[in-house]
C-alpha cells in the first residue's frame, strides 16, 4: 500500500474546507515568488500511436480492442506525415500517447508489430521518436507503465517522459470503481515507475486525475507521494491537475465534472504541497472561460497546445487559440510564453538530457529566445 500523508497535511485539509480563499491566495503568492507572472505552454503535435490498450478504465473513451469500431494504430507513413505537418506549423514537441501494453493482450497487434520489424510497442515508439527528431521536434512519450530498461532506452530519444499517477488509492481498484479492470493503474506499480525514472535522471511529467470518485484525502496523499519522490530524486518537472470531463455515453463513468471551485482548490493544494520549482499545470481545453481563476489558484503552465491535431483523450474539448489564451492571460496580469518539452534546469543539469539530443535542444531553445 502507498504510504498515507493526509495526516501530515491535516492543517491544509482543514483550511481547504474552512478558509478556501486564503489557501487560493497563498498558492498564488507561492507561484509568484518562484515563477513571477509568466505562464507557459508547449507547441506540440499529439501522436496517438495506438488506441489499443489492455486496461479498461470506466471513464476512458480513448481505449479500444482490435475488433472495436474506431480502433487504430498509426502506420510509419501516417506518423511521418503528421510530423511533417507539425514541423510546418512550428511544433517543437511530439507527444507520443498510447494505450498500455497492447501486445500483451492482442495477438493480432503482436503480429502487426512483427511485420513492422518490432517485438514490442516500445521499439515502435522509439522509431516514431526518431522520426520526430529527424524533423527537429523533441519527443515526449507517455505510454503507460514502463520497465526501468524500457525507460533507459526511450531516454535516448526523448526530452522527457510522462505517466499520470492519477491517484494512490487502492480503493479505486475495488469492485464498481473506475480502475477495477485496469491492471496498470496499480498505484504501487505507478509509483515504482516514477521512482525508477528519478534514478535514471529522466525529466518527468506526472499528475492526478480528479472527479473520478476520489476523496480529498486521496488527492492530498497522491500529491504528497509525488512530492516525496521529487525530494529524493529532483526529477519531477511538472504536475498536471487534470479534471475529469464527463462522457455521457459511458454508463459506468461519473456523470458530472468537478466544480470549478473544486478544481481551483486542488490546484492550490498542489502548489502548497509541491516544491516551488515544480510547475503546476492544468489543461486549458478542459477549463475554458476560467483562465483568470486558474491563474489565481497557482498554476504556471498550460501544457501542450496543438495547432495540428486534436486532444485524442478528450476529443470533445478543442484546444484554445494561443493568441486568445495570451489575451486572457494578459487581462489577468500574466505573460504567456512558449517552452520546450524539457525544462531549462534539466537542460543544464548533467545526466538529464541524452547527448544525442543536446544540440537540437539548444537550437530550439535559442529559437524561443
Amino acid at each position: 500500500m502507498p504510504e498515507q500523508y493526509s495526516t501530515q497535511f491535516s492543517a491544509l485539509r482543514r483550511a481547504l474546507l474552512e478558509r478556501p480563499q486564503e489557501v487560493i491566495d497563498a498558492a498564488g503568492e507561492l507561484r509568484d515568488r518562484h515563477f513571477g507572472r509568466t505562464v507557459t505552454y508547449s507547441r506540440k503535435v499529439f501522436l496517438p500511436i495506438t488506441n489499443l490498450c489492455r486496461d479498461r478504465c470506466t471513464y476512458c473513451t480513448f481505449r479500444r480492442s482490435p475488433h472495436d469500431p474506431g480502433a487504430w494504430t498509426m502506420s510509419p507513413e501516417e506518423i511521418a506525415g503528421t510530423l511533417d505537418r507539425a514541423k510546418a506549423q512550428g511544433c517543437k514537441e511530439a507527444l507520443m500517447c498510447l494505450g498500455d501494453r497492447p501486445e500483451t493482450a492482442f495477438p493480432t497487434y503482436r503480429e502487426w508489430l512483427a511485420r513492422q520489424g518490432h517485438r514490442s510497442t516500445v521499439g515502435y515508439v522509439r522509431r516514431a521518436c526518431e522520426l520526430a527528431l529527424d524533423r527537429g521536434i523533441l519527443p515526449h512519450t507517455n505510454m503507460g507503465l514502463l520497465t526501468r530498461e524500457e525507460m533507459a532506452e526511450l531516454k535516448e530519444v526523448n526530452a522527457s517522459l510522462g505517466l499520470m499517477l492519477e491517484n494512490v488509492s487502492e480503493r479505486l481498484r475495488g469492485p464498481g470503481m473506475p480502475h477495477r479492470f485496469a491492471p496498470d493503474k496499480d498505484p504501487a506499480l505507478r509509483l515504482k515507475m516514477l521512482e525508477e525514472s528519478g534514478q535514471l535522471q529522466i525529466p518527468f511529467t506526472t499528475g492526478i486525475l480528479i472527479g473520478i470518485g476520489e476523496t480529498w484525502d486521496e488527492r492530498i496523499d497522491s500529491l504528497a507521494a509525488i512530492q516525496r519522490l521529487h525530494e529524493r530524486y529532483g526529477h519531477i518537472q511538472e504536475v498536471i491537475v487534470q479534471n475529469y470531463a464527463p462522457k455521457p455515453h459511458l454508463v459506468k463513468a461519473p456523470t458530472s465534472a468537478p466544480a470549478r471551485q473544486d478544481v481551483a482548490l486542488t490546484i492550490a493544494a498542489a502548489r502548497t504541497i509541491l516544491s516551488p520549482e515544480i510547475s503546476v499545470q492544468v489543461p486549458p481545453n478542459l477549463n475554458p472561460g476560467v483562465t483568470a481563476q486558474l491563474l489565481a489558484a497557482g498554476i504556471n503552465d498550460f501544457g501542450g497546445i496543438s495547432p495540428v491535431t486534436q486532444d485524442f483523450i478528450n476529443p470533445e474539448a478543442p484546444w484554445p487559440v494561443v493568441r486568445e489564451l495570451a489575451t486572457e492571460c494578459a487581462a489577468a496580469g500574466f505573460d504567456l510564453r512558449e517552452r520546450l518539452a524539457i525544462y531549462r534546469r534539466y537542460i543544464e543539469s548533467p545526466g538529464y538530457l541524452a547527448d544525442g539530443l543536446r544540440q537540437l535542444t539548444h537550437n530550439l531553445e535559442a529559437a524561443l529566445a
